[in-house]
């Protein structure tokens, strides 16, 4: 079984098209585990009922958006260990700053290729083959 089989994913985004597109390249890179949310304060419910390994969520959500998801993530014992990693539009250096203050392990920049998901997941976990 490879590293991505064992890894449970959570993608937090309030675009439809957004999860299905995160989704589709994360079963491309073998990623067998997914789970998707709508915004922040759906992701923050599931991952109090089982804790994922890695989270992967957008900044901008109704409810609660990326930061505050990320926050709460951060700050409570049962999530805190997920690895967090945030989407965001091109060269937003405040978000990126904030985001790495608040404990996200990377960013992603939309849009993505898959090989730039890869290496995003990968700066993370190590080596998914």
């Amino acid at each position: 079984m490879s590293l991505a089989e064992k890894i449970k994913v959570l993608i937090v985004d309030d675009q439809v098209t957004s999860r299905l597109l995160l989704s589709d390249a994360l079963t491309q890179l073998g990623f067998k585990q997914i789970t998707a949310a709508g915004d922040g304060e759906q992701g923050m419910k599931i991952m109090e009922q089982q804790p994922h390994h890695l989270v992967i969520s957008d900044f901008n959500m109704p409810k609660m958006d990326g930061l505050n998801f990320l926050q709460a993530v951060r700050t409570n014992p049962t999530t805190k260990k997920a690895a967090f990693i945030i989407l965001t539009a091109q060269g937003d250096r405040a978000l990126v700053q904030k985001a790495a203050q608040l404990g996200a392990n990377n960013v992603l920049a939309k849009p993505f290729t898959i090989e730039k998901m890869k290496a995003a997941i990968e700066a993370v976990f190590g080596a998914l083959k």
